[in-house]
């Protein structure tokens, strides 16, 4: 299978060093135990940040979601001032090294435990890579899958790294030839993508689907509710279908037109509220990298 030029697979360039559980390592050298529950029940957290000349963009916001998430799944993280002092160790140390990174990915797991949901004794586990990817291009040809997300389910809100029903849509999309799929919640509206949320014009409104309709809080699509004037509602998968125009939001494709839905062209791509929303979202990158 071919994936589309835009997938972040196509093109990654892992960076060599990274936070194994208490220490800078080399990637050869970093090792995850396969007790570890979330190898064996992907039972953990995560975050990916976007890094900014050497600063990930809206970190606040990621460790405080990253800790809410945690959490929530009953793990105690390290603290905030901890993952935070690792992640710029690991940004610093490889742009030392000449190989700047361009995309964060920390994430915490419960410990090592049993082989069964049951989890063991150990404290939760730290671990942080990096890696060089160019910015995705857009717009982005999507489709829509049959799948849907639980809205009422234990892990609705976290980020938690129980992705195979992510990886399940993408691999379908990219066998399409699309870059992202959108799910649909247990009662037919719009939720979100697999690593992305959705915005729709309807009616010369800009709307995103509430998080009561199963969707995770992201940070890029918070940043341009507050920066737009956008509003939160439950969107019909017919609506949707029907819409003129849309975009993606995530941390990595910040404002992204969506040019095609399940084949189908949409009439209008990166009109005129997508790039309001683009340049609200690119003036307030411009004044802060860490947006409170």
């Amino acid at each position: 299978m071919t994936r589309p030029a835009s997938s972040p697979q196509a093109t990654t360039d892992y960076c060599r060093l990274v936070w194994a559980d208490g220490e800078m390592l080399d990637l050869a050298d970093a090792r995850v135990s396969p007790l570890d529950h979330s190898v064996l029940v992907g039972d953990g957290v995560f975050e990916t940040c976007k890094i900014i000349d050497r600063t990930p963009f809206a970190l606040s916001r990621h460790l405080q979601r990253l800790r809410f998430s945690a959490t929530s799944l009953g793990i105690e993280p390290p603290t905030s001032d901890i993952v935070g002092k690792a992640a710029l160790a690991v940004i610093d140390a490889n742009s030392d090294a000449g190989h700047c990174p361009t995309r964060l990915r920390i994430t915490v797991t419960s410990g090592s435990g049993p082989l069964g949901s049951a989890r063991g004794v150990e404290n939760a586990k730290l671990f942080i890579a990096a890696a060089v990817t160019p910015h995705p291009v857009g717009p982005a040809d999507i489709i829509t899958v049959p799948w849907a997300r639980n809205d009422k389910g234990a892990l609705v809100g976290l980020k938690t790294t129980s992705y195979a029903e992510n990886v399940m849509a993408i691999e379908r999309a990219h066998a399409e030839g699309a870059t992202e799929a959108l799910f649909p919640n247990t009662v037919g509206n719009l939720c979100e993508g697999t690593g992305s949320n959705v915005f729709v014009i309807l009616d010369d409104q800009l709307v995103t689907p509430p998080l009561s309709a199963g969707c995770l809080a992201g940070i890029t699509r918070q940043l341009v509710l507050d920066t737009t004037t956008a509003v939160e509602r439950d969107i019909t998968m017919e609506e949707f279908l029907a819409a003129n125009e849309a975009f993606l939001t995530s941390s990595t494709r910040d404002v992204m037109p969506i040019s095609t839905v399940d084949g189908n062209a949409l009439p209008t791509v990166d009109g005129p509220l997508t790039q309001q929303a683009r340049l609200a979202f690119a003036a307030l990158v411009e004044e802060t990298l860490d947006p409170r």
